[in-house]
């Protein structure tokens, strides 16, 4: 076998196995990292997002409501959002619920950029990073919305 058949072989098998299995694994996969992220939640200083989280949604709800309160509500609201995912329940509501959420992940830039960035506006330090990195998922939801309104 030519290394050319050969390629093309490792090629069909790996389209195969994208078309078979891609789209559970990509919803498995955005939910596990919800179900993960909220369930730290639950226990203090597990979450390295805990004290963001909080600050966010206290400045955001106006300091009306009790931080641990907020956090276990965004927790709980995380872990739903990840069950439906690995689930598989095609809601379109529980794919609006993820882009609000991701939303909401990027308010941090606006109300604590001094947190977000190292150097601005292209410096991110970790937790820069870590939000940055929700872009990925808000793209691959995207996807899993596009599927799942054509099955």
């Amino acid at each position: 076998m030519s290394v050319k058949e050969l390629s093309e072989k490792i090629d069909d098998r790996l389209f195969a196995l994208a078309d078979r299995h891609g789209m559970k694994l990509l919803e498995a996969s955005i939910g596990i990292i919800y179900l993960w992220f909220g369930g730290l939640k639950f226990f203090p200083n597990y979450s390295p997002a805990e004290v963001l989280a909080g600050d966010t949604l206290d400045l955001i709800t106006f300091h009306l409501f009790d931080k641990q309160f907020l956090l276990r509500v965004l927790a709980f609201g995380e872990i739903l959002i990840g069950l439906a995912l690995i689930l598989r329940i095609k809601s379109k509501y529980v794919i609006w619920g993820l882009l609000v959420h991701m939303g909401g992940t990027f308010s941090p830039i606006i109300f604590f950029p001094e947190q977000v960035f190292t150097h601005p506006p292209f410096g991110f330090s970790m937790v820069g990073q870590y939000i940055m990195k929700n872009l990925v998922i808000i793209s691959a939801t995207l996807v899993i919305y596009t599927k799942n309104s054509r099955d």
